[in-house]
């Protein structure tokens, strides 16, 4: 899991913002929503322009150069902080796999230059390298011995140069570890509501949503999440014999009328979430960043898709504007990030005062409790 991320120097984050998931408190409701310390389901809260959609951009800049999953330059143009005199941004993770913790850190002038890396495993340096100073790089790995350390002018990845070309050493506490790390980072997936189904990291392509929905026979599945979700309907597939294709169609007896030719904003919006939420349930994503993720439902809505996710093995953030959200039944305290002013912290580290599941959390916050 990731237990903590920094920036610095990208797009609107000029100096050092600090995501912790690790600062959690000893809430005895909602425990699903935290695992070994680190919180797992967590929403963040913050006006239009603060930074929720670029700070998913900046947690998923690392699948830009450790793997080969779908990535989308557009998203990073404008790469650096426009007020800022750096050339380059600097990235820091933490993930904690079990008990072995594993740090990283690199700088990028943009997506594809990469200036400097550092990777350290239980404190123990593993791979670094500073392309400023010289193209040599050390590698501490158990099995990377014979590699070349001088990459030249090349701009791959250390680590992606280590796991390509070394035969790593399994039987290595170390090399395990940072096979968990680069498996991790391939699972990692970000995905929008306000948009067509583009997304960052976990797969290559995209398939229309209907056509998955066809070719899995989850039609029937869908239909059910449908009507749980409050949208009540039958769908059917239709099959086109002139075009040799499917349709997944509203049934209405007398008329079938194609999906996507009649669904609205929130059930389109739903049909996006329930493609990628098969997805999440098949246990291979490990990580998701779902930005804006209740644009177009209502606030019931909304908790029902926040318990569900809630329900899955897997570290989710989303992303919202809804306040009814911030409530004691759905998270708690420490799984609510407020983000401004280049700061984001949770509720329950932004008063000093004991905050108890009985506590209307939402008025608080309306009422300038946390600082907002």
């Amino acid at each position: 899991m990731i237990a903590k991320f920094e920036v610095e120097n990208f797009k609107n984050f000029k100096d050092k913002l600090i995501f912790d998931f690790t600062n959690t408190k000893n809430y005895k409701f909602n425990q699903n929503a935290i695992l070994d310390g680190i919180v797992k389901t967590s929403l963040i809260y913050g006006h239009n322009g603060v930074g929720k959609s670029n700070l998913g951009f900046a947690i998923f800049d690392i699948i830009s150069h450790l793997t080969d999953k779908n990535f989308d330059n557009n998203k990073y143009d404008y790469y650096l902080n426009a007020n800022s005199e750096k050339d380059y941004a600097t990235f820091i993770y933490e993930f904690h796999f079990d008990k072995d913790i594993v740090n990283y850190k690199y700088t990028k002038s943009d997506t594809q230059m990469i200036i400097s890396e550092e990777l350290n495993i239980n404190n123990s340096l593993y791979a670094t390298i500073d392309k400023r100073n010289s193209s040599i790089a050390t590698i501490n790995a158990k099995g990377a011995e014979t590699l070349n350390k001088d990459i030249g002018s090349s701009n791959i990845s250390i680590l992606s140069y280590i796991i390509s070309n070394a035969v790593l050493d399994e039987n290595d506490n170390s090399n395990i570890a940072f096979k968990k790390f680069m498996k991790f980072v391939n699972s990692m997936l970000f995905f929008r509501s306000l948009e067509r189904n583009r997304y960052l990291g976990f797969e290559q392509g995209s398939s229309l949503i209907d056509e998955d929905i066809i070719l899995k026979d989850n039609v029937k599945d869908f239909e059910k999440f449908l009507n749980e979700m409050g949208v009540k309907c039958k769908l059917d597939v239709l099959e086109i014999k002139l075009l040799d294709a499917k349709k997944l169609v509203f049934d209405f007896g007398n008329k079938k009328i194609p999906f996507f030719d009649i669904a609205s904003s929130g059930t389109r919006s739903l049909a996006l979430f329930y493609y990628w939420f098969q997805r999440l349930k098949e246990d291979k994503i490990k990580f998701v960043y779902i930005d804006e993720f209740d644009a177009f439902y209502h606030h019931e809505l909304s908790a029902k898709i926040i318990n569900k996710l809630k329900e899955l093995d897997i570290q989710t953030v989303v992303t919202t504007h809804n306040t009814s959200l911030i409530t004691n039944s759905i998270l708690r305290p420490d799984c609510y990030f407020l983000l401004n002013n280049n700061i984001i912290k949770s509720l329950a580290n932004r008063t000093e005062k004991e905050l108890r599941e009985a506590h209307n959390i939402e008025k608080m916050y309306k009422a300038g409790s946390f600082g907002y």
